[in-house]
């Protein structure tokens, strides 16, 4: 497992949906990666910053924001909290 440190996040991507709203099927380049990720876990935060998501929260992110990491086959994303835009409720 990942333990992020300081202000950092580990989020996981959500799939992108494969259809469009009118029903088109997408495939392969034609998905857009989504912005929108699950939080997998959370830094303890700094003096400067408090933790404000926590682990299975849903979130949107910044579209060119933090490091792509793999980690036992699976595809994660480490971001600082400052690049999560919002909490899906």
């Amino acid at each position: 497992m990942i333990r992020p440190l300081g202000d950092r996040v580990v989020i996981k991507r959500l799939e992108a949906e494969e259809t469009t709203k009118s029903g088109i099927i997408l495939t392969g380049n034609a998905k857009e990666k989504p912005q929108e990720a699950e939080v997998v876990a959370v830094g303890p935060g700094t003096e400067k910053v408090k933790m404000e998501v926590k682990a299975k929260d849903k979130v949107l992110f910044s579209k060119y924001a933090g490091t792509e990491v793999k980690v036992d086959g699976e595809e994660y994303i480490i971001v600082k909290q400052e690049d999560i835009l919002a909490i899906v409720e």
